[in-house]
């Protein structure tokens, strides 16, 4: 499908795109290019890419398909160097949590004879780096497409059947529509883990011990979401701001309503609340969006495994 491919960041999601990329077939030349030399270092340990460097500008020459895989804030730096060096044709897309923001710091550096794709893989674990990534992170998670108007069709197409040989399942939003939804999919969830550890880490040494020697199912899930990369977290609450604040406001109402019930002794109100919210999950695991293991023990983001068999080929269901 693609001569050349470059990814640009092999976190978690580019080095498994890599592997993924490598393994499908779709591409005869894969350049993985990253700034930290260290990582171009692991990259080329782990033999993942035909190519590695920390030249971004020279990495995408003559490539067919860019993926941009970095942090959400660095992706206006990351289309100014490689704008200029792009061949007429290629395919732009990303890998980011955040739709609109995204395209706002992209559009304006690339040139108008190439075409931008963004997407966004549901999907990842609490652990980061190009060691953490694996091929199967994809296999059976949504892939959500968010193209302009404007966006030439084939390339649609192409990004498509990218992430469709990665194993994904494929949804077409608009980018504010998706910033909205994973405000409250993701974005809040993971704001309200990062709170309740921060919470837990700021009580007394001797209380904080116990908290984290008895923690229970519900606190260690907390504490693995709030284990994610800080750094792209920070970016992506600062690029989906008006609608991680709207989700929020919403989150602040109903918390307070469960107060005042709580307050009262309203046993009704939180019976009700609680059997209601109990449909969500049966829906998510009929959706085959439930948690499971991938291959070396990573979780897959979303819930623990109750519910799920584990499946050494990282496939969910």
């Amino acid at each position: 499908m693609f001569e050349k491919v470059t990814i640009i960041g092999l976190g978690l999601i580019g080095s498994s795109l890599a592997r993924a990329i490598r393994a499908s077939g779709i591409a005869t030349i894969i350049v993985a290019a990253d700034n930290n030399k260290d990582v171009c270092a692991i990259v080329k340990k782990l033999g993942i890419a035909d190519e590695v460097t920390s030249d971004i500008r020279r990495s995408v020459s003559g490539s067919d398909l860019v993926i941009v895989a970095v942090p959400v804030g660095a992706c206006a730096n990351v289309a100014e160097q490689i704008g200029p060096s792009l061949k007429a044709g290629a395919v732009i897309t990303d890998v980011g949590s955040v739709k609109q923001g995204v395209i706002d710091a992209l559009k304006p550096h690339l040139p108008s004879t190439v075409h931008l794709v963004p997407g966004h893989p549901i999907a990842g674990t609490e652990h980061s780096g190009p060691e953490a990534g694996f091929a199967e992170l994809f296999h059976d998670r949504w892939c959500i497409l968010t193209p302009l108007a404007e966006t030439d069709i084939r390339a649609v197409e192409k990004v498509t059947k990218l992430w469709e040989a990665c194993g994904s399942k494929i949804e077409f939003m608009d980018p504010q529509h998706h910033d909205l939804v994973l405000g409250i999919t993701s974005h809040l969830p993971h704001l309200i883990a990062y709170t309740i550890v921060g919470t837990a880490n700021q009580l007394e040494d001797d209380m904080k011990s116990e908290v984290i020697k008895f923690s229970a199912s519900g606190f260690r899930d907390f504490t693995r979401i709030a284990a994610s990369d800080p750094v792209m977290w920070r970016d992506v609450f600062l690029h989906n701001k008006t609608a991680v604040l709207e989700i929020l406001q919403r989150f602040t109402e109903d918390l307070t309503a469960l107060q005042k019930a709580i307050r009262r002794g309203d046993g009704k109100y939180l019976h009700d609340t609680f059997s209601s919210t109990r449909d969500i999950r049966r829906q998510i695991i009929d959706q085959g969006q439930a948690d499971y293991r991938a291959p070396g023990g990573l979780r897959q983001e979303g819930t623990p495994p109750v519910e799920v068999p584990h499946k050494a080929s990282g496939h969910s269901g």
